[in-house]
């Protein structure tokens, strides 16, 4: 989808009810599960699974991924939340960097 300059477009396609938006796409231990994976898909995004420590071992492009979401998300991390959401153990984005095996 290409919503660039087009914030109605970009509205609808976020509160779309797709079920990445709610708690039912969501994995408990952080990002999105496979429902959600698939809401994502439905509305043209590719989107893949989380690459863990142990998968990049096996894969250069798999660790490349890795290494370059671990990079994005630790600074969205630094300059985007408050530090009681940075400190808490179950916030979104600290659940997510584990399921990535960030450090």
């Amino acid at each position: 989808m290409n919503c660039k300059g087009d914030w109605a477009g970009w509205k609808k396609f976020a509160k779309g009810g797709g079920v990445w938006t709610r708690k039912e796409g969501q994995d408990p231990e952080g990002g999105l599960n496979e429902k959600g994976r698939a809401s994502l898909r439905a509305q043209g995004q590719n989107i893949k699974r989380p690459v863990s420590a142990k998968e990049a071992a096996r894969s250069p492009k798999a660790a490349s991924r890795r290494k370059s979401f671990c990079a994005r998300m630790k600074g969205q991390k630094a300059k985007m939340t408050s530090a009681k959401t940075a400190s808490d153990p179950n916030s979104r984005i600290n659940k997510s960097l584990r399921k990535w095996d960030c450090n």
